[in-house]
This record gives structure tokens, sequence and C-alpha cells, in this order.
């Protein structure tokens, strides 16, 4: 039987695969009706293929720090230049829902969430090494080598937080990887057990 909703958090550096990861999960028909998304609101430009409202809100910069100032976001950071957010009034109402819901941020973001919510369920995920980082960095094809520069300080900076999470995943196979986030999540989700 499922409990009552959850927050569960996947992060990890760029490049990393959470978002590859998010993606299949909230996909998996395993998944399906059991847990939700929470839309988070941005200031970058779509990629190719994400629409508005789908997979992310898309907002100019003064609408996202009038919503930052008026208390609209769960958690807010400034990533590479660009903001994101997390809508407080969405995930309360998942919650209130009974929904389990999946959110994918950056660490610090992470960590702010984890500060108000402790039963969260934090799931770091990592490439075997900074080296395989910057190959998947590289083969992505939207950096120029600055760009790659700063995402991979970022991440060793980030990846130092990985102990404060409840999980570490090692994303070097994407098969394996999803079926421990998986395993994961079925457990707190049919349990009722927070860490």
């Amino acid at each position: 039987m499922i409990k009552k909703g959850k927050i569960i958090i996947l992060s990890g550096p760029s490049g990393s695969g959470k978002t590859t990861l998010y993606k299949k999960l909230l996909a998996s028909r395993i998944f399906k009706g059991k847990i939700v998304k929470a839309v988070s609101v941005t200031t970058r430009l779509p990629r190719p293929g994400e629409r508005g409202g789908r997979d992310y809100f898309f907002v100019s910069r003064k609408t996202f720090l009038y919503k930052k100032k008026a208390g609209h976001f769960l958690e807010s950071q400034k990533v590479f230049d660009n903001y994101y957010g997390t809508p407080k009034k969405q995930v309360q109402e998942l919650l209130r829902d009974e929904k389990n819901v999946l959110l994918c941020i950056d660490v610090k973001g992470a960590g702010v969430v984890g500060r108000k919510f402790p039963e969260a369920v934090r799931i770091f995920i990592k490439t075997a090494s900074l080296a395989a980082l910057k190959e998947r960095l590289l083969k992505r094809g939207s950096e120029d080598d600055g760009g790659i520069r700063l995402r991979l300080n970022t991440a060793r900076e980030e990846l130092k937080e990985a102990g404060h999470y409840d999980y570490i995943v090692i994303n070097e196979d994407l098969r394996k990887a999803y079926r421990e986030i998986e395993q994961i999540i079925l457990f707190h989700i049919y349990s009722g057990r927070n860490l």
C-alpha cells in the first residue's frame, strides 16, 4: 500500500544523467500514478523538444525575480547564469493530495528542500569520474570550452555534497542506474519509511 506523499529528489552535476533518469522514471509504467513531477520555472531558453508547461515554465528574468521576491518558490537557484525555481504551491498541493513528488534540482536547491522537508528522499547521481563527466559534456555539444570548464569546476564542488544525501548512484550504465533508483523509490513509497 502506498503511504502518504513524499518528496523524492534527484540531483547531481550537470552531465551526470539526472535529467535523463528523471524523464525515464516519470515515463515508466511502474510509476504511473505513483510519482508526479513538479514543473520547475526557469529563465533559460527551451532546448530542442522542450515545451513550456510540460518540461519547464519558461519566464523572463524579471518575472522570475518578481515571483522569487513574492515567495512563490520552495527553492530557487541561479545556475550557470539562469534561474531555476520549484513552485511552492504546486508541491504543497501535490503532497496534500498524497502524491509522491519527484524533483530534479541542483545540489543547492536539494539542500534547501531537504532542510524544509527532512523526510525527503535525496538521491545524488554522479558519473564514475570527472573524466567520464567531461566526456559526456563534450558529447552533449551544448557548451564551449569555457562552459565545460565552468561545469566541471561546479561539479567538483557539488561532489563534496554527495555525502549529505541518503543515496549515491553512480551512473556508468543508464539501465543499471535506473534500476537502482527504481528500487530506492519503490522501497520508500511502499514502506512509508523515511530516513
